[in-house]
């Protein structure tokens, strides 16, 4: 597979959303053929010959990245909504945030006893959501047998928020 310089195709916005931060901007990479397709390419090279029955795809911009990889690797796409975003009856889970909390669901049709799910987002931060995310499977008696972004923010600590959860980014950056 080839590389790709990931960093150069990633908007970086200081003092977005509030002063201090520094705000790594996924949609130039979708802006970006070359940058998406690499990403997308990364994953089925990744995901090809691992024992997944499904990807859990985070709202929104983990649906980008989940669905092209799910399409060529012949595997299913379950969504994970903010609550009240799907029509069916839902595992919810509540979790905290920096300033406040959130919910999060997933359909119950769509997760069986023993399924090996891979959770995808585009980028990981607190892991907060991910966490949340590999509760739902755990819920429905599935395996979350991965994580995988786009992007990690490892200063933030995620890896001890989803420790046993494996995590596979392809690039990461180790400060603000």
């Amino acid at each position: 597979m080839k590389t790709y310089d990931l960093d150069r195709a990633i908007r970086k916005v200081p003092g977005f959303p509030k002063p201090g931060i520094l705000f790594y901007d996924i949609t130039s990479v979708l802006m970006n053929p070359d940058a998406f397709s690499f990403c997308v390419d990364a994953m089925v090279e990744r995901y090809r010959s691992m024992e997944i029955d499904a990807i859990a795809a985070i709202e929104s911009r983990g649906f980008l990245f989940a669905t092209p990889a799910a399409v060529r690797l012949k595997l299913p796409v379950i969504l994970v909504r903010k609550a009240g975003k799907l029509p069916g009856a839902t595992y919810r889970k509540t979790y905290e945030l920096e300033y406040g909390s959130d919910t999060v669901e997933i359909h119950r049709d769509d997760l069986g006893p023993g399924q090996r799910i891979l959770i995808v987002d585009d980028l990981i931060a607190t892991g907060g959501t991910i966490a949340a995310t590999a509760d739902l499977i755990r819920a429905a008696g599935s395996v979350a047998v991965e994580a995988f972004s786009v992007i990690g923010l490892p200063f933030l600590r995620y890896e001890e928020a989803l420790s046993p959860l494996a995590v596979h980014t392809l690039i990461t950056y180790d400060s603000e």
